[in-house]
């Protein structure tokens, strides 16, 4: 099972992450899935304090989530219309809800939160298990940005505020990247840092097709840019077969 490393960051996590609760954020990909879901039920690997489980839940889609953290889930259980979605506590690699969706969906880079290669295809086959004959499995994740390291360097930043610092920590051999985070608030310094796997798109295919399902779509956004060379990130979906 994977460290349970937001527990002590729970009630401070929707303002630490306050761009991604944007709607110019949310919508498009809560769009996205409820097009896909139809008349359907959707399972939310990761669901944290239900920044896309509630708003796809309000657009009338039955969601259930999977999460690790109760600290995380007692922050959505505070927000209007949580109740109408389901939760599962546990790992969202391993653990079972008893019955079928019609879509399976991780977003926000949630997938590298599995930190060894093993656990990222047991999420995959964890998906492919809850999803109904025809159902989509959707990952939303950014590609490892490899390519603003400088020659012999492991470290970057990606994120440098009056109030914040952040930066990437790449084990390079082990496809891990750490990220840092520094808050400096009333002159107090908090860290918070979480290892992530970094995967690559075709070696989530490979996952994919191990476990039963085949590429459906990949772009490069919930907009459905398409996808090329240069995408910073990308949203993939799966399907089982019919």
């Amino acid at each position: 099972m994977p460290d349970n490393h937001f527990e002590r960051i729970a009630d401070r996590y929707d303002a630490a992450s306050a761009d991604m609760f944007l709607p110019s954020v949310v919508d498009p990909a809560v769009e996205f899935l409820a097009h896909l879901a139809g008349d359907g039920a959707a399972l939310e690997l990761g669901v944290g304090t239900g920044r896309i489980a509630l708003p796809l839940s309000a657009r009338g889609v039955p969601v259930h989530g999977i999460e690790l953290s109760e600290a995380m889930v007692q922050q959505m259980h505070a927000k209007a219309g949580a109740g109408a979605v389901g939760v599962t506590i546990g790992d969202f690699a391993t653990a079972q809800v008893e019955r079928t969706f019609r879509v399976v969906y991780l977003v926000f880079n949630t997938i590298t939160n599995l930190t060894t290669q093993d656990e990222q295809v047991a999420c995959f086959r964890n998906a492919a298990a809850h999803l109904e004959p025809g159902g989509c499995f959707v990952v939303e994740v950014s590609i490892p940005d490899l390519q603003r390291l400088p020659p012999g360097e492991t470290v970057h930043p990606f994120g440098i505020t009056s109030t914040h610092f952040g930066f990437e920590q790449y084990d390079l051999a082990a496809q891990i990247a750490w990220s840092h985070h520094f808050w400096i608030t009333d002159g107090a310094v908090e860290t918070f840092s979480t290892p992530h796997r970094y995967v690559w798109p075709a070696e989530l295919d490979l996952m994919a097709r191990l476990t039963g399902l085949s590429l459906l779509e990949r772009w490069a956004d919930w907009q459905r840019t398409p996808f090329t060379g240069e995408s910073r990130s990308h949203v993939s979906v799966w399907q089982r077969p019919t």
